[in-house]
Formats: C-alpha cells, sequence, structure tokens
C-alpha cells in the first residue's frame, strides 16, 4: 500500500476522496476562473455521501441526488472542485483530530492539531494544494483552523448564506464559511456566495473597537498581536478611529438575560471573562440541545463508533432537556442588538480568534480543558450574536502561527471583506527570529 502512503504524505492527510468537478462553463471571464477548491465532507456532492466526518455515518446515509447550492454557485463561477476533506466526527469540536480517517497534518507546525471541525479543508488550503475551500462553522470550526494553520478563515453573517444541502449540526449557530490563504481570493468567493449588498459598502471603517480584556485571554503577550494591526490601521486612517472597550463588561451590562448562566465559582486560576463565559455556557447548551434534536434518533439506532472527547460530548447532548433553552434565545437576540448598537453601521471589534498558539497533538483533555473554555469565551461572541467575524494570519511568533479576528454586524459581510484586503496590505506580518 505505499503508493496510498505517498499520496497521504504529499496530501497532508486532508483529503477523504478526490474527484473532479468541473466548472459548469469553461469562459475565462467568471469570477473563480482557473481557481480550485475542496469541499469539508458535509456538503453533499452529487454522487456520493456527506460522511460527516463518521464512517457508520457514510455506510448508513443515501448517497446525494444533488449538489449543495454553495458547491454548485463556486462551479457555476468557474472554479473546479477536486475532492472532500476530512472533518472532525459529527462536526463536534474545534481540534481537528479524528480517530477513523486520521488527523490532517498542520501544514505550519506538524507536531500541533490542524484545528476543526474544518481541519482537512484548512488544510488543504495551508499547504497549497487547493486555491480556497469550503467549511462550515458552527461554534468556531472555521475560524480555528483558519488560525491554527494560518490562512485567512471567513465565518459569514448567521443566515447570509443558504445551508441547504449541509448536514446541520446546531441549526441557531451553522454557517457555511471559506478559507483562503490571499484576502483577495477571500473576497472573491464571498462575492460569488453573499447575496448582493443594498449599498456599495465604504472601505472606511467608522470606528475600530480593541476587546482589551479579550486579549486578556490569550498566551500570547498583548504588546505581540493588536500592536501591529493598530499600526497598519493608523497608517490607513489616522488614530480617531481607534477606540478602547472592555467588552465583558460591556456584555455583563447590556445582555441581562446573561445572569442564569453566570456561574457563581470563582476561576481565579487562569484570567476570566464571566459574562463571555456564561455566552459561551448558553451557546453550548443550545448547541447540544439542537444537535439532540437532529441526531438523537440516528444516534441510537446505529449505535455509532465515534471517537474520545467526542463521544462525551454527543452523550452529553443526548441528555439535554429544554430546561434554560429559552432563555439562549432571549440572549441572542439581546447580544445582537448590544454589539449592533456598540458597533453601528461600519464599526469593527478587534478580538483575538483563539487564546494562543495551536495545542500540541494528542494533548490530554483535562489540559485542554482550560484552552478550550477561554477559546469559546471568545468564539461565542460571534456564535450567538450572529456577526460575522474574519480570522486574519499574522505570520508566525516563536516559530507558531499568530492571528487576529474582526468582526462586523450581520450583513456587514461585503464590507468586512473590503476591509481585511485594504488593513492586510499594511501589516508587517511576523517572520519567527
Amino acid at each position: 500500500n505505499f503508493a496510498t502512503d505517498m499520496e497521504t504524505a504529499s496530501d497532508y492527510g486532508a483529503f477523504m476522496e478526490k474527484f473532479i468537478l468541473p466548472p459548469t462553463s469553461s469562459s475565462n471571464d467568471l469570477p473563480l476562473s482557473s481557481l480550485t477548491f475542496a469541499v469539508k465532507d458535509i456538503f453533499d456532492v452529487k454522487g456520493y455521501v456527506a460522511g460527516f466526518g463518521n464512517p457508520d455515518w457514510l455506510r448508513t446515509r443515501e448517497i446525494a441526488t444533488s449538489t449543495a447550492p454553495t458547491v454548485l454557485a463556486i462551479l457555476n463561477a468557474g472554479a473546479t472542485c477536486v475532492g472532500k476533506t476530512v472533518m472532525d466526527e459529527m462536526a463536534y469540536s474545534i481540534n481537528g483530530e479524528n480517530i477513523h480517517y486520521g488527523t490532517p497534518r498542520n501544514p505550519c507546525a506538524e507536531d500541533r492539531v490542524p484545528g476543526g471541525s474544518s481541519s482537512g479543508s484548512a488544510v488543504a488550503v495551508g499547504a497549497k494544494l487547493v486555491d480556497f475551500s469550503l467549511g462550515t462553522d458552527t461554534g468556531g470550526s472555521v475560524r480555528v483552523p483558519a488560525s491554527y494553520c494560518g490562512i485567512f478563515g471567513f465565518r459569514p453573517s448567521h443566515g447570509a448564506i443558504s445551508k441547504s444541502g449541509v448536514v446541520p449540526m446546531a441549526q441557531s449557530f451553522d454557517t457555511v464559511g471559506w478559507f483562503a490563504r490571499d484576502p483577495k481570493i477571500l473576497s472573491r468567493v464571498g462575492h460569488v456566495l453573499l447575496p448582493s449588498p443594498q449599498q456599495a459598502a465604504p472601505v472606511r471603517p467608522t470606528q475600530i473597537i480593541i476587546a482589551e480584556d479579550c486579549f486578556q485571554l490569550s498566551s500570547i503577550p498583548y504588546d505581540v498581536v493588536p500592536q501591529i494591526v493598530i499600526k497598519a490601521i493608523q497608517k490607513l486612517y489616522g488614530d480617531d478611529v481607534l477606540r478602547h472597550e472592555i467588552l465583558g463588561e460591556y456584555v455583563k451590562t447590556k445582555v441581562p438575560s446573561l445572569k442564569s448562566f453566570m456561574s457563581e465559582e470563582n476561576t481565579d486560576q487562569v484570567y476570566n471573562i464571566p459574562s463571555l463565559a456564561a455566552l459561551s455556557s448558553a451557546m453550548r447548551l443550545l448547541q447540544r440541545y439542537e444537535f439532540k434534536n437532529n441526531h438523537a434518533e440516528w444516534i441510537n439506532a446505529v449505535k455509532p463508533d465515534i471517537g474520545p472527547g467526542i463521544s462525551e460530548r454527543v452523550s452529553n447532548a443526548l441528555s439535554t432537556t429544554e430546561e434554560g433553552i429559552d432563555i439562549c434565545h432571549s440572549i441572542i437576540k439581546e447580544l445582537h442588538e448590544a454589539l449592533t448598537s456598540l458597533l453601528g453601521d461600519f464599526g469593527v471589534l478587534m478580538i483575538p480568534t483563539v487564546p494562543g498558539p495551536p495545542p500540541k497533538l494528542q494533548t490530554n483533555s483535562s489540559e485542554l480543558e482550560n484552552f478550550r473554555a477561554r477559546a469559546f469565551s471568545l468564539l461565542s461572541v460571534v456564535g450567538v450574536s450572529g456577526f460575522c467575524q474574519v480570522s486574519i494570519p499574522l505570520g508566525l511568533y516563536n516559530d507558531l502561527p499568530v492571528s487576529v479576528s474582526l468582526v462586523a454586524k450581520n450583513g456587514a459581510d461585503e464590507f468586512l471583506l473590503h476591509l481585511v484586503e485594504s488593513i492586510y496590505d499594511n501589516i508587517e506580518k511576523y517572520e519567527s527570529a
């Protein structure tokens, strides 16, 4: 089986299967002409089964009779699909390790996890096997692997892009996102997938708010990440667009329904933002509840073999009741309104994508728990509000990829993509010494 092993080595273990879906038209003036892409194993592709990261799912599901509209839109825009990528089982992890199909190799750091659940899609882009790729992001499944693999990842506004022909995880949070190595391709994909904006978005932001407390959650020193982005912003727009905010305090006062999720215990062993930790608890509760409604029947009937870590999460989900679910919906509404009034139409929030560099492969789960808790505090800001977010690679710090995220209001996707193009050209990236 040497040939197969060689092939896996050269494709970084990113692919479930390779095939060619040519563009629907051979015209050269289409927006994505001559570009190649891959899709996460959660999208319907006619003639294949969307395997959802699990062999039992693959075995028990029907072959798709049509292709997901998002994938079709990309083919219609002139790009060529070269295959389906490995993902975490049932999209229920941000690590990227899959016990059945192997863990795609992080092209930035071989001994580190690639991030999940869209692991193969991120690795395929990071390793230059494709120009861009499609993933999905429920709790962080595009933003996390983008950050870990040193590439751009875009999570669009919730509800902006069709999820038809995509296996659901938790509908209140599910989005179709994408990865690219440069902001221009990231934008080109956005122009194809996003609804046309009513008016042309200005490139100049009204304000850029740095969430001071969120950067304290990161293990990377404060003067490293925000500083180089702030320099680029000052160069482009001057000082007067910059503002600083303690996001946790703002959320605490503006989202009263969070009270029931604020924990009593004193978590002073790590830096913690109580209101964002509460936001994360609410998000994870509603996610478990919706996951159960989507998949409990299949899980109970098939009793699938699910890997460690994920099987615990799945069984927690299956025991979720309706208790607290109404409050979760109130929190979504309140946070959406609070952040809309904070940012306005063309304001932007700057936060870390994740709380530090990618964890090592096979890190034990108790060590990861602290990291995961901080990660979900950051990821839930956009997860719950339904805003759009882009993770921007800033090069390598101590030989490991670092990133920053910009967030804009629901519906300001095109504006955010334009802004990233402008800012990125002016960022002096890190190169490890």
